[in-house]
């Protein structure tokens, strides 16, 4: 099982570093770095434009008198804009330019907004070569991976409104290489080398514990499935009563916890009904969660915290299912049974407790 994950300080800035993991069984280096990879170049969330509408502009083959490059031109260098997303809400948002001027119009001419900030305001969006009154106005949004023009035009977009692909991901290239590593007198171990270079809005060591998370909470389905992928233990019968309390308050609907309406909502949407449901979601998995932001963390761990639980707790599914046979309460660092699963999970543990909480502030 690995048990090393080490990031190269001596080469990692702000927007690359190497993070080397192992010992892995032979050929995990490969499953994990590239299920990591796909993860770390699709999945991750990000701000983009994904339409813009120029003033005097129908379509983007059209050309503006006064300014050197064509449309096609602005359209490409708009879509290198990136936003750093500052607000709880997802809803898009219109940004724009209004200049009166000639010379260069950058992206730091891009009106100020509470919700998205211009990371790279040096970006060149075209040149004036005289002085003109140039509007643009564009929506902003925030997604996944990469969305074409087409998936972006929507029915209702008015005349001179003009789709664009969006690329949502803050990761712009990943590498991994695996090579053989030792463990005792035997090298037939995997060691995987992973290179991540992002565009700014976030840093290698954050996309890398996000990614991780998305992987875990993909591979939980599988682990959960058969119960008899987690250890239990027979509880002596001094503890039936305890159990019985604790099935109680695992069962016990969320509603009646006392939440604000904000979190009630936000777990009513993710379908997590009772306090052990709740109780068995990572702080990560929470923060996915549409409009769940860190406010509505603390509130329900506060909350769970009350009730004498936290989050990222695991149960024996007796608990969950109110069953009286003898069971007991397993941490989430609870051992797996010796299956395919274990070394990837293993792995997004390691992730954890070598690189620290990513979340962002809300």
């Amino acid at each position: 099982m690995p048990n090393r994950l080490v990031k190269n300080e001596a080469t990692a800035t702000e927007t690359y570093a190497q993070f080397v993991a192992e010992p892995f069984d032979k050929g995990y280096g490969h499953t994990l770095g590239n299920s990591l990879r796909r993860v770390l170049l699709s999945s991750l969330e990000g701000a983009a434009i994904t339409s813009v509408k120029i003033r005097g502009v129908e379509h983007e083959f059209s050309t503006i008198p006064g300014v050197v490059e064509d449309v096609v031109q602005i359209i490409l260098n708009l879509k290198k804009v990136r936003f750093l997303h500052h607000s709880e809400s997802k809803e898009p948002r219109l940004l724009s330019i209004a200049v009166e001027k000639d010379g260069t119009i950058t992206a730091g001419d891009i009106k100020d907004d509470n919700h998205y900030e211009v990371i790279n305001k040096d970006l060149v969006i075209c040149h004036l070569d005289r002085k003109i009154k140039f509007d643009c106005e564009f929506e902003v949004r925030v997604g996944r991976g990469f969305a074409s023009w087409e998936e972006n035009k929507r029915p209702d977009m008015p005349i001179g409104v003009i789709p664009i692909d969006s690329i949502y991901s803050p990761v712009t290239r990943v590498k991994y290489t695996v090579d053989n590593t030792r463990v005792g007198q035997n090298t037939d171990y995997d060691k995987l080398v992973l290179d991540i270079w992002t565009d700014g809005r976030i840093t290698p060591q954050d996309s890398l514990l996000q990614s991780a998370a998305i992987l875990r909470h993909h591979l939980d389905v599988f682990v959960n499935y058969d119960d008899k992928a987690i250890e239990f233990e027979a509880a002596p019968e001094a503890q039936s009563e305890e159990n019985a309390e604790l099935r109680k308050l695992l069962n016990m609907s969320v509603n009646e916890i006392e939440l604000s309406v904000r979190a009630a909502n936000c777990l009513n949407n993710a379908n997590i009904t009772t306090v052990g449901q709740l109780a068995m979601k990572t702080e990560a998995e929470m923060l996915r969660y549409r409009n769940f932001g860190k406010k509505s963390l603390t509130e329900i761990k506060e909350k769970l915290a009350e009730l004498g639980l936290s989050l990222g707790m695991k149960f024996d599914a007796a608990l969950l299912e109110a069953n009286p046979g003898g069971v007991s309460l397993l941490s989430r660092s609870t051992l797996l049974a010796d299956d395919d699963e274990a070394d990837a999970m293993d792995f997004t543990k390691l992730i954890d407790s070598n690189l620290g909480d990513g979340d962002d502030d809300e």
